[in-house]
Parts: C-alpha cells; sequence; structure tokens
C-alpha cells in the first residue's frame, strides 16, 4: 500500500508552506496553529506571523501582548500564550530532549517537529493519519507521514470516504463504508467560547475597566494569563 499511497502524493500532495522548511521554529508554529483549526485559514497567517518573528529569539523577545493580538481570530487563544512560552523557553535553553516538556505541545506535535525539522523516524498520528491506518489495518513509515495527512483530509473522511479516489481502494477492508457522524462541537455563536473571545479582542483594541466587561470571560481569560486586572483595569499581559 505504500508505494500506490506515495505515488498518489507524488501528484496530489497539497503544497503547503511549511513543507518547504525543516526549520524546527517554523514548523512548531505550524504545528500549534493548525490545532483545531483549519488549513485553509492557517496558511495566511501562518506566512503573516514568520514575517514579523521569523526566528525563536524573535518571538522570544516579543511581548506576550503583541503575540495575543497577533494570533485574534485564529482561536484558542491560550495557543498563543504557549507558544510565546515555547519560544521563550528555547530561546534561553535550546530545544528540549523530550519536545513534550514544551508548553501546549502533545504526542502528536512532538512526533511531528521530530520528524519534519530533525529527521527522525517517528511517525505523527493524528486524527486524519489516525483514521486511515485504523481503516486500512496497514502500516506505514515515516516517509508516508505527510501522504497520510492528505489523504485522511481529503479522501478518506470522517463520514463519507471518497473510496472512488483513494489510491488504497484496491487493498482496502474498509472500502465502501459509511461512518456515523462524530460527535461535533458546540456551536461557537452564542457560547461561552464567543463571550471570551469579545471580550479578549476588546482588551486587545485598548485597556478597559473591569467594570465594563463580561465578569465571568474576563476572569476566565484572566486565570490562564490572556488578561490582566490591575487597579479596576483590565489589560493583555506585558513585559513586566
Amino acid at each position: 500500500m505504500e508505494a500506490e499511497l506515495l505515488a498518489w502524493f507524488a501528484e496530489q500532495g497539497r503544497e503547503l508552506p511549511w513543507r518547504r522548511t525543516r526549520d524546527p521554529y517554523a514548523i512548531l508554529v505550524s504545528e500549534v496553529m493548525l490545532q483545531q483549526t483549519q488549513v485553509a485559514r492557517v496558511v495566511p497567517r501562518y506566512l503573516a506571523f514568520l514575517r514579523r518573528w521569523s526566528t525563536v529569539d524573535a518571538l522570544a523577545a516579543a511581548s506576550p501582548a503583541d503575540v495575543i493580538r497577533e494570533w485574534q481570530g485564529l482561536g484558542y487563544n491560550r495557543r498563543a500564550l504557549n507558544l510565546h512560552r515555547s519560544a521563550r523557553r528555547i530561546a534561553a535553553d535550546g530545544w528540549p530532549d523530550d519536545l513534550t516538556e514544551l508548553p501546549g505541545v502533545g504526542r502528536y506535535t512532538a512526533d511531528a517537529i521530530a520528524l519534519f525539522a530533525f529527521g527522525e523516524p517517528v511517525l505523527p498520528v493524528d486524527t486524519n493519519v489516525g483514521r486511515v491506518l485504523e481503516r486500512t489495518g496497514a502500516d506505514f513509515g515515516s516517509e508516508s507521514a505527510h501522504a497520510l495527512m492528505d489523504l485522511g483530509a481529503t479522501i478518506c473522511l470522517a463520514r463519507i470516504p471518497r473510496c472512488e479516489a483513494c489510491p488504497l481502494a484496491e487493498c482496502c477492508p474498509s472500502r465502501g463504508r459509511r461512518y456515523p457522524a462524530e460527535r461535533r462541537q458546540s456551536r461557537f455563536e452564542g457560547s461561552f467560547r464567543q463571550r471570551r473571545a469579545r471580550t479578549l479582542r476588546r482588551v486587545a483594541m485598548r485597556a478597559l475597566p473591569a467594570a465594563e466587561l463580561d465578569p465571568e470571560a474576563l476572569s476566565s481569560l484572566a486565570a490562564e494569563g490572556l488578561v490582566q486586572v490591575r487597579a479596576g483595569l483590565a489589560t493583555l499581559p506585558e513585559d513586566s
């Protein structure tokens, strides 16, 4: 199966900017941005982020407030703080042997950096890759990582896979199957997540009296370090 997969990828693989680099910092940025966010939304933001902070040292020297402002619109803003904290740790101590020691870096992200930046022979298994592995029951090497990601994202879809376009269909034991809808994320409109996002967006524009803001959302944001409240004024976390 692996030969067929790689042949398909050579013709159909997606052109993504983070696939043109071995820079571990650039790959870290891409992987953090891609957590729970669609590729199409990430591409322009990734390019803009790296234009502003092209190295890990540059990001480490930035203020948390500037990083949070740059992140606005990508959602799940704690990722911005984790990325910034990771940059500061790397700038101070270098890349750790165990990449999961970095803030917000789990097993998949660590494996992706290990493979794509450092060339370690490990297969990062995200949702798309895991789906292909489960359905095919096949073993693939690390050289198939990008191909597996693209196959899962574009062909081997969660509920109704496009088996007629799949290069592995002839040998796949799951060919033709349909799957129940996965549990969908709760609606953003009217949710507490939206209240948090709206509150953070307002504070990112300018410091505001805490009394003028959603108290529950502000408290939640402050607990995560995304805002700070001093003398009744809510601001983004600036350097001391």
